[in-house]
């Protein structure tokens, strides 16, 4: 009895605590897009950010856009092949780029690399009371610090999925093509009878949306880390993990939602 008395009372904690969370970064966002609207943007703060979120990050995604194409290419000529379905690969192996692997991978490469310097940044600059200073100076730090980030993830984001999606699709017909031997001619043929312009609007969309939800979850866990060093390196996992975590549900809900925006046709 005590046992079941101790699990729904930790159950409901962990509950309580998840709604406090999502009302206080729903807050955040809110906030976030009122600064946007009513006030001029930080020009030098917004290009600092977009070089640290969209330049710097092009290696990475470029990398893994590249290799998932490969690998899925890959994988799908082998199970086709016994089908004699060899033609397809290009079309299915584009369509998974596009609709799903490369702005899901996309999102957590960055959230694991941006989401988590971004928490760190501003942990440090709580505890070394750089925000109390901005406010002591009559600086907003929603205005100076997130909305710069905001506006630099939602630019980039989208921008290094397109990339890492054409990078799928270069890697995937090297390997598809003069590797495994499909005709080029059918692969080329198959990829533009059944990819639309809706695929590729599908995964900016997405990223679009994900870009949100990596920079409202890391910076809150950033402004909202303790006041010790500890807290530093707590808030840079806790952003990293929740903002991936995030991400990989919401593609959930995101991908019936834009299916039925966009169906199939």
């Amino acid at each position: 009895m005590r046992w079941f008395q101790s699990f729904f009372l930790k159950a409901g904690r962990l509950a309580i605590s998840f709604i406090e969370q999502l009302g206080e970064v729903a807050l955040l966002m809110m906030e976030t897009f009122r600064c946007f609207f009513s006030r001029p943007l930080r020009m030098k703060q917004t290009i600092q950010q977009i070089y640290f979120v969209g330049v710097r990050s092009q290696v990475v995604v470029l990398t893994t856009g590249i290799f998932t194409g490969a690998v899925f290419a890959a994988q799908i000529q082998f199970q086709f092949h016994r089908l004699g379905m060899d033609s397809a690969t290009g079309s299915v192996a584009t369509l998974a780029m596009c609709r799903e692997l490369g702005p899901v991978l996309s999102a957590l490469m960055i959230a694991g690399r941006v989401g988590s310097a971004m928490a760190a940044e501003l942990a440090t600059m709580k505890i070394s009371e750089q925000i109390d200073a901005l406010r002591a100076l009559a600086v907003y730090p929603i205005e100076y610090l997130i909305v710069p980030r905001f506006v630099a993830m939602m630019i980039s984001l989208p921008a290094l999925v397109a990339m890492a999606i054409a990078g799928g699709m270069a890697a995937g017909y090297v390997v598809a093509v003069p590797l495994l031997g499909v005709d080029g001619t059918y692969y080329w043929y198959n990829i533009l009878q059944f990819t639309e312009a809706r695929d590729m609007w599908i995964g900016l969309i997405k990223a679009f949306l994900f870009s949100i939800i990596i920079v409202s979850v890391s910076c809150h866990k950033g402004l909202m880390s303790g006041t010790g060093a500890e807290s530093v390196g707590k808030a840079t996992t806790e952003a990293a993990v929740s903002s991936s975590l995030s991400v990989l549900i919401a593609n959930f809900f995101f991908t019936f939602m834009l299916n039925s925006l966009f169906p199939a046709s």
